[in-house]
């Protein structure tokens, strides 16, 4: 497949079939259902596995047992969906489950409207698990990051042992695009790491210097201990509050210093900019078109388009920001990534521009922003 026009949806599917993804268990919901079409069209004639589950909690539930059998996993949703996610979200992060989370984000809040895009869903995929541990969520612009992003999230699932959520929205899914599939340069492909020979298996054991466990499947030889309760390197429930401290210490640092590696964005820097916009998603495409209109006029601005999410890559966003003096941030929602930048850039001016009324930020409401304030 050289050339192809598809929709977001299905670049999402091709980049977890692409990854190893055999396992795929999710509810219908607008606008993420085509996800879950293309998955039952790839999976079965490669031995792979894509059911629907009764609802979402069963989708997902489906998915970590899988995981912890050993298969590379996916589900995706939507809204209310990610809501009824939450528990099981929570029980990935605590027990270390490998699991990609694919949200295409619909107009809330409740049912909404589920034809209308938004990215109103930002802050709840950070903290919408009991504990507050971080994730990992990555936001698409366009079908090529659908694959790509996609790819990586995976691999950074594989790695870290985590959810990872790719933040689509209604937009950027169900948006046709032509994609040339060879001209793409895709990752190298990872995986969990098996655990060394030749000395006795513990599930959550980490050794000096290092942040994730290695892993073997469940139900096979080595008997291996899971639990959604604190627990010590053996897998078995603890109280001991210097075992559950250092423990979640772990699980916090493990994503929050590897950060700066898997930082991914755009960014367009013009010498003596006074301005810098940062954005994110489908309207990170409206301010790129923005951008390049407004570059040939002698007042150009600074673009950054966030491809992480989360965690804040905060190295990154201090270094873009360096020159600025005033930074505007948009999005498709009334201000929750804002308050991130806001934080990481203490004593610069930070202007937002925002809504969520279904509607697409467009290039000239955008260009009203930068040149009036």
């Amino acid at each position: 497949m050289a050339f192809s026009l598809m929709e977001g949806n299905e670049a999402i599917a091709w980049g977890a079939f692409l990854s190893g993804c055999r396992f795929y268990a999710g509810y219908p919901i607008t606008p993420a259902t085509t996800i879950f079409n293309t998955m039952l069209r790839l999976l079965p004639p490669e031995g792979g596995i894509c059911i629907q589950g009764e609802d979402e909690i069963a989708s997902i539930g489906a998915c970590l047992g899988a995981s912890m059998a050993g298969f590379k996993v996916m589900t995706a949703t939507s809204g209310p969906g990610l809501s009824l996610y939450s528990e099981n979200i929570s029980f990935a992060i605590g027990s270390e489950i490998p699991v990609v989370i694919a949200v295409v984000q619909r107009l809330g809040p409740s049912t909404g409207s589920a034809t209308r895009g938004a990215d109103g869903d930002i802050q709840f995929m950070r903290w919408g698990n009991s504990g507050g541990l971080p994730i990992i969520a990555l936001a698409p612009c366009d079908v090529k990051d659908c694959i790509l992003l996609t790819m990586h999230a995976f691999n950074l699932a594989e790695e870290f042992r985590c959810p990872v959520f790719l933040a689509s929205n209604k937009e950027v899914s169900m948006t046709k695009e032509g994609l040339d599939m060879d001209a793409i340069q895709r990752p190298e492909i990872r995986s969990r790491r098996a655990p060394a020979e030749g000395k006795p298996f513990l599930p959550f054991d980490v050794a000096p210097g290092e942040f994730v466990p290695s892993f073997l499947p469940i139900g096979a030889e080595t008997p291996v201990r899971q639990t959604s309760s604190t627990h010590g390197s053996n897998g078995y429930i603890t109280t001991d509050p210097d075992q559950i401290a250092r423990n979640q210490k772990r699980l916090k640092d493990k994503l929050i210093s590897a950060v700066d590696r898997f930082s991914y964005h755009e960014s367009f820097l013009e010498d003596g900019a006074q301005t810098l916009v940062v954005t994110y998603g489908v309207t990170a495409r409206a301010a790129q078109d923005v951008y390049h209109r407004q570059k040939g006029t002698g007042s150009p601005f600074s673009l950054l388009i966030l491809k992480t999410l989360w965690p804040v890559p905060e190295t990154l966003i201090r270094e873009k920001a360096e020159g600025a003096k005033r930074v505007i941030v948009l999005e498709m929602n009334d201000g929750q990534y804002v308050r991130e930048i806001e934080r990481v850039l203490p004593g610069k001016q930070v202007d937002f521009y925002g809504r969520m009324n279904g509607k697409l930020i467009t290039p000239s409401e955008i260009r009203e922003v930068i040149n009036h304030g």
